[in-house]
């Protein structure tokens, strides 16, 4: 090994310094406009054509499993083309201190002084000329070695420690620049599923916001038929203590025993039909609160489900005016995942709650939907529509993005839309909005099974 470079001029004449120049130009205008590995492939190639030798490699320095240093070759030139990487220790190899950042010539004999290097016995090295990658920070990265079967004249020995010094600090530059890369993209990447992540703890939270909205709207509307079913129990008691005092006095008028009974009759269908209607009301938001909370795929009738869904957000949408109908085929049975679908369903309701009447109803909401078969394959096609103030052209534009709210401030966390369009695309999917129409229009399109 050797760090000495040769006395005197290192071209002293004028052909050599024209073959230098000459060489230097060709190879930068090759690799000019080449970056990474491209560069590198480049290199060596042409390092190979302008000094005449067999082998060019340009590597990377690593640690090898048995903790030696190592190369991983990035480009490899042998014989005419390249050759696939490899991974070799630099243990009994000319440059095994390639860390002391020294250069390393062998004009020849070089398989006699490192008779344990098989690399250079498998190429049938005879000379040899290698060069330290070293960065901005004085750190050594790789190798830049060519490798002949010939021994090297003075001439070209000169020419190519030239050349491969130049070069191998253009390569050092290179692996830096790659290493730098690598490095933000794996903060962009770290950032990005704190992001995901964070972003996934707020959509969890919007739903069970919304839920937790939905039992005090079902709990207040409860209140009204048990209440009033209370007080008729109440009245049936009473009912029932007149009607004992009427049979056990000692004269027993027909008429006041009818009255009586009737309005025991009375009294107990108005029992039976609130609370008929408050365990429809926790029916309605059981099946609800169910379904979002499971994640497999049913067979259900769609306007029945879609009318459950209505019916528990009855006492938010009663609040702010809004009739909805439903425009769905009775017989209309599909298979989707329940608890996504009724998420959907949850989230466009309050969306047109919300959004489209802010000075309050009336107003009227539509659900279609229909089923076709298209390409051998069945979609439901649904359109939920408003009457309600419609959208900007900016709401438009960004209206399922995340976080994009009409509402900043006033309670809007941006996210009831983003969690439709997340959801139907998870269903496998599309949902758009119609341009320039009056109201609000969204469509939706899902693949159902049979």
């Amino acid at each position: 090994m050797s760090n000495e470079w040769p006395p005197g001029p290192l071209f002293g004449t004028a052909d050599g310094r024209a073959l230098a120049e000459g060489a230097l130009r060709a190879i930068t205008a090759s690799t000019s406009r080449a970056r990474g590995d491209d560069f590198l492939r480049l290199l060596v190639r042409e390092l190979a054509a302008a000094l005449d030798m067999r082998y060019v490699i340009a590597g990377r320095l690593i640690v090898m499993a048995n903790g030696h240093e190592g190369i991983r070759t990035l480009a490899l030139w042998g014989g005419g083309d390249y050759l696939p990487n490899i991974e070799y220790s630099l243990l009994h190899t000319p440059c095994q201190d390639v860390t002391d950042q020294s250069m390393c010539f062998h004009a020849s004999g070089i398989q006699a002084d490192y008779p344990r290097d098989t690399l250079l016995v498998d190429m049938g090295a005879e000379s040899y000329i290698g060069m330290p990658m070293i960065d901005t920070e004085g750190n050594t990265l790789g190798i830049l070695s060519a490798i002949d079967t010939r021994a090297i004249s003075d001439d070209k020995r000169l020419l190519a420690l030239s050349l491969l010094s130049i070069f191998a600090t253009r390569c050092a530059a290179e692996l830096q620049h790659q290493e730098r890369e690598r490095l933000l993209e794996q903060t962009v990447q770290q950032r990005s599923e704190a992001l995901l992540a964070a972003q996934a703890i707020l959509v969890e939270q919007e739903k069970m916001a919304a839920l937790g909205a939905l039992v005090a709207g079902v709990a207040h509307e409860v209140n009204t038929p048990i209440g009033v079913a209370v007080t008729a129990s109440s009245s049936l008691s009473s009912y029932a203590e007149e009607l004992v005092k009427c049979v056990s006095g000692e004269r027993v008028s027909r008429s006041e025993l009818v009255a009586t009974a009737q309005r025991l009759r009375e009294a107990a269908l108005l029992v039976e039909r609130n609370l008929a209607r408050a365990a429809d009301l926790i029916g309605d938001f059981k099946q609800l609160a169910v379904d979002q909370g499971s994640t497999h795929v049913v067979e259900l009738g769609l306007r029945e489900h879609a009318l459950s869904v209505v019916s528990a957000h009855g006492p938010e949408l009663r609040k702010v005016g809004l009739r909805v109908g439903v425009d769905i085929a009775a017989d209309l049975r599909v298979r989707l995942d329940a608890g996504r679908w009724s998420q959907v369903l949850s989230n466009l309701l309050m969306n047109a709650a919300k959004h489209g009447y802010p000075n309050g109803g009336p107003g009227a909401v539509v659900l279609t939907g229909r089923d076709v078969v298209e390409a051998g394959a069945r979609w439901l096609l649904l359109e939920f529509a408003d009457d309600g103030v419609g959208l900007t052209a900016e709401a438009r534009e960004r209206l399922f993005e995340p976080f994009f709210t009409t509402k900043r401030g006033q309670g809007g966390s941006g996210l009831g839309m983003h969690i439709v369009y997340t959801i139907v695309h998870q269903m496998g999917g599309q949902v758009a909005v119609s341009p320039d129409t009056p109201g609000c229009r969204i469509h939706i399109r899902l693949p159902v099974g049979a």
